[in-house]
């Protein structure tokens, strides 16, 4: 039985063969040499959270796919703060409740934990977060995705937080996963949009086995329950208010966990793409009246290749060929690669296997991920945070869920190779990864990863790569202070004219730095800045040199 079990697995672990590729590094053949980019520093930085499912006996669908975090500048001292989403048990006695952690940035990559009295703990049952300044006062803040009534935090700019949940209206008691702030309606505030995964209850549960005939967690196909996204409009006045009937996302459900926020058909308007498990993706189109419209399947980014629906988790987007629009990740169930979606302007092309993301990726199934140029060469790098649902036939760790986590490093022609060794750690570290958060911590000018494990300790992954080029970061703030999220920056870097977003919803169930960072190879500086904002006003912001951060505050540049 165990050689039956062994033969399994290793047929699993097997990438299966792209007939006809061209396996050169820029489309994934070659490995990068084995020189760490990390080092796992959450100890020392004084990191000891441990994300826990709450299983004991029963297997209850919510304990598999926990684990979110936020990376946010909490107190306006223009550094990360940490912000750690708690689980079970699913269902808590009182006295149980395991709350939320609070981590302040002290500089130099240590951190106090200063929860106790922050009013953000929140010991619900929680999976994932969402950071934007809602309010306008420029700090902040945190809404929370549990099983259950999801929680809306409000910062007073110090540190302390109010649930102010009831107030705004944003108590939705689904199963929320990934969530968005945005200015859909461009009005100059935050609306809310939440991904909810399934409708599941626990008179729902059942019992499940997996291909080996041991009882496992179920698949969402189990129960046959998809659930619908819900978007809250900001009244401006601490209230939100339910459109998500007038908004038309009614017309399409699916099993929502990965969420990327941004202009994907180039009209000026921020659109939304949610990536479904087992189901087709959607691509939900802003129409300019407060409606959108799911066209994922019309443009082509729904299925894969193959026209088949897969296990969608996590989402990245960004420009990787310089044309000008954004690009789509998303990061799938074992046995399924990525699915890469190019955008050729009108419709989306899936060219996963030529940019090196097809057999690689295969073997695992992959949460947490997202785009940074780790080594400021000037091409955008991946990181993928892996962990099963599904138990391993031949465990070869404790955690039979754990899975070695993925660094791939982008090439010049836009394709990527994995990076030796496995998720770029001297130290392998195979643990059950979900979400993944991604930043400059420290300041030095190379973005940073924090992984968050199901019941496992939290990776705080300093960068350290050897001989990294030049960079430069761009803060782009609304007059208020709040970060600009969903503007866009252009500017010039040698040869290259780059665009990247103001962003902080994607990966999976996380909150990412907003601060947008360029790597600039052997480049000094950069040109002809540019900031074109939510609502299509655009100013130009000059020339920079580079090594700093930079701020780029709407008013005051010069209208184009």
């Amino acid at each position: 039985m165990r050689l039956r079990y062994f033969l399994a697995g290793l047929l699993m672990a097997l990438p299966a063969c792209e007939s006809g590729r061209d396996p050169s590094p820029s489309k994934g053949g070659e490995r990068a040499a084995a020189v760490p980019w990390f080092e796992e520093v959450s100890a020392a930085a004084g990191i000891d959270f441990q994300c826990r499912s709450g299983h004991r006996e029963s297997l209850l669908f919510p304990e598999i796919i926990l684990g979110g975090c936020a990376l946010f500048d909490m107190d306006g001292d223009d550094d990360l703060d940490l912000y750690l989403v708690q689980g079970g048990p699913v269902f808590s006695a009182p006295g149980e409740e395991l709350p939320n952690r609070l981590y302040r940035n002290d500089g130099g990559f240590r951190f106090t934990d200063v929860t106790v009295g922050s009013g953000a703990e929140d010991p619900r049952y929680g999976v994932g977060v969402a950071a934007g300044d809602y309010d306008g006062d420029g700090d902040t803040d945190l809404y929370v995705t549990n099983v259950g009534r999801n929680t809306l935090l409000r910062n007073d700019g110090s540190g302390k937080f109010t649930d102010v949940t009831d107030r705004s209206g944003t108590g939705h008691s689904a199963w929320g996963t990934s969530a968005a702030f945005l200015d859909h309606d461009a009005d100059g505030d935050l609306d809310l949009w939440v991904v909810n995964y399934v409708n599941w209850t626990p008179e729902s549960e059942m019992d499940c086995y997996n291909d080996f005939g041991v009882r496992d967690y179920c698949l969402p196909t189990n129960y046959g329950a998809p659930a619908g996204d819900v978007l809250f409009r900001n009244e401006g006045d601490g209230t939100f208010t339910d459109v998500t009937e007038p908004a038309g996302l009614r017309t399409a459900f699916g099993n929502g966990l990965g969420i990327g926020c941004g202009d994907y058909d180039g009209d000026g308007r921020i659109d939304v793409f949610v990536a479904n498990d087992t189901m087709m993706n959607q691509l939900w189109l802003n129409q300019g009246d407060g409606r959108f419209v799911d066209e994922a399947l019309l443009r082509g980014c729904a299925l894969d290749e193959h026209g088949k629906a897969k296990a969608g988790m996590g989402v990245a987007t960004a420009d990787l060929d310089d044309d000008g629009d954004l690009d789509i990740l998303v990061v799938n169930l074992s046995h399924e690669s990525d699915s890469f979606y190019t955008n050729d302007g009108e419709y989306f092309s899936d060219r996963t296997a030529v940019r090196g993301l097809g057999s690689a990726s295969r073997p695992h199934t992959r949460f947490g991920v997202g785009f940074a140029d780790f080594d400021n060469d000037g091409s955008l790098d991946l990181y993928q945070a892996n962990g099963r649902v599904a138990l391993s036939p031949e465990p070869s760790v404790d955690d039979a869920y754990a899975e070695p986590n993925l660094l791939f490093r982008g090439t010049a022609g836009g394709g990527f190779a994995v990076v030796d060794p496995p998720g770029g750690t001297a130290q392998a570290h195979i643990l059950t990864s979900r979400a993944a958060a991604f930043g400059d911590i420290d300041g030095d000018g190379g973005v940073d990863v924090v992984v968050v494990n199901r019941d496992g300790p939290v990776q705080m992954l300093e960068n350290v790569v050897r001989d990294r080029g030049g960079w430069i970061s761009f803060r782009v703030l609304e007059r208020s202070g709040r970060d600009a999220l969903g503007a866009t920056v252009t500017a010039t870097t040698g040869s290259r004219r780059v665009r990247r977003d103001a962003v902080s919803a994607y990966s999976y169930a996380a909150a990412n730095d907003p601060r947008v960072h360029l790597g600039l190879g052997d480049a000094t500086g950069v040109t002809d800045v540019r900031v074109r904002w939510v609502d299509g006003y655009e100013e130009s912001f000059g020339d920079f040199e580079g090594n700093r951060a930079v701020f780029l505050r709407r008013g005051e540049g010069e209208d184009r």
